[in-house]
Parts: structure tokens; sequence; C-alpha cells
């Protein structure tokens, strides 16, 4: 297996959204039920235009034989406030703040982790936090802070972070998307 991780661009959306819809139907069925799932990807989930344009999303990609590229996992962190939520979350939710964070006193977001089932597991996830969180500290931050699934949460908590608090996302048609704000001070002997 080769792995890639590299900055996601305008090109890759297609496959990001793909990706994502994969991810979410094939990894978290077992802690959200099929109805929450739906409601999510047509609200909160998805592709954040703004981490792309920002330079701050990643996508992992595995080469094949005949040397064609797969996408199989994204991820990224933001310079801004916003905890989570794609493009569709941003046109449906009044008073999301998409202004830039202080480095010197507030945390970068983790934002928009997916890995396809079929790669799940093989450590994607892990390669492509650990350039999130490279980036964040050569940008000046210390803290993140992220507001991750039920599914994510065993995952985060073995790569350092901790439960913060329960956020209910809501999603519409008296549904909502239990996730959990987590956070994490980064430390100087693991950046190098």
């Amino acid at each position: 297996m080769t792995i890639r991780i590299r900055l996601a661009e305008a090109r890759d959306i297609p496959a990001l959204r793909e990706l994502i819809e994969a991810s979410v139907r094939g990894l978290q069925l077992g802690d959200y039920s099929a109805a929450q799932l739906e409601s999510a990807l047509r609200t909160v989930y998805g592709v954040d235009t703004q981490l792309i344009a920002d330079g701050t999303y990643f996508a992992a990609e595995e080469t094949e034989s005949s040397g064609a590229a797969l996408l199989v996992g994204c991820g990224g962190w933001s310079r801004r406030k916003t905890l989570y939520g794609g493009d569709r979350w941003k046109e449906l939710v009044a008073g999301r703040e998409d202004s830039l964070l202080d480095p010197a006193t507030e945390a970068a977001k983790i934002r928009a982790f997916f890995v396809h089932p079929d790669w799940a597991r093989r450590g994607i996830g892990g390669m492509i936090l650990e350039a999130c969180e490279t980036a964040a500290w050569a940008a000046g931050f210390r803290r993140l802070e992220m507001g991750a699934t039920l599914t994510g949460v065993p995952f985060y908590r073995k790569k350092g972070y901790v439960e913060l608090e329960a956020v209910e996302a809501p999603l519409g048609d008296g549904l909502t998307l239990p996730i959990v704000r987590m956070g994490k001070v980064l430390r100087s002997e693991v950046r190098g």
C-alpha cells in the first residue's frame, strides 16, 4: 500500500463527495441511525470548500499498479472559528463563524475527517491527523479542537485528544447528531 498525503484541490471535490458518503454510510451506522446519517449527509457532512481554498485540507491517495490515484481518505484543520460542517451546513445555518482565529489564544479546528470503509484501520487517518497537527503547529497554533463523531472518538482518544463536552448538531425534522467536542495541547517535542 502506497499512500500519499497531499493538499486537496478544487478538482478533487467530486471524488471527495463520493468518499465522504461512502465513509459515513460504511463506518458510522453502528453509532447513528440511518435517518440521522442520511439527514447529516444532506446538512452537516460534506466538502467544505473554504478548507480547500485555505490550503488546510488534505487528501490521502493510494497509487494503484496502473499508476492511477484513488482518494481513500481526507481531513483537515482550520484557522477559522467554525467547528464543523461543510458547504451545505454553511448555507443552512445562520451565524456560522468563518472569521480567523488568533493562534496565540485560540485553538485551531480539526475538521472533516473521512476514510473510505475499504481502507479503514490502516493508519490513513493517523497520517492525515499528523499532517494537520504539523501544519497547525507551523502556523503558530498550540491547541486543537474538533467536533468528533461518536465513531471517531476512540481514534482521537488514542491520538491524545480529550473530551470537552457533548454537543447535539441540529439536523432538522427533530433529529440531532450527537458529537463530542474534543481538544489537545500540541507539544513541541512531537512537532520537531
